[in-house]
């Protein structure tokens, strides 16, 4: 599929860090975190070390990645660390 940039939405920034949240109910995170996903709009938004907590709302899944580039056309991010969602009792 491709980026929407509606679903991309900053929780909190300060001090040149923003933390993002972006779902897709289409995109897993091997497409969101390929080279070039986030366009558009996002390549105005997202910086460097940003933060962005990734839902994955098909498989479910969530997981944090992070803006590693953004030269003003392509935007690459983290393969991102799952954060997991077990309940042990």
């Amino acid at each position: 599929m491709a980026f929407l940039s509606k679903d991309l939405s900053a929780l909190t920034s300060a001090n040149g860090f923003t933390l993002w949240t972006y779902k897709s109910a289409v995109d897993n995170a091997a497409a969101v975190n390929s080279s070039g996903y986030f366009t558009g709009d996002a390549v105005n938004m997202l910086g460097p070390r940003d933060l962005i907590l990734f839902s994955d709302t098909a498989t479910p899944l969530m997981s944090w990645m992070i803006v590693l580039t953004n030269d003003g056309t392509t935007v690459d991010v983290s393969d991102g660390t799952v954060i997991a969602e077990t309940d042990g009792d």
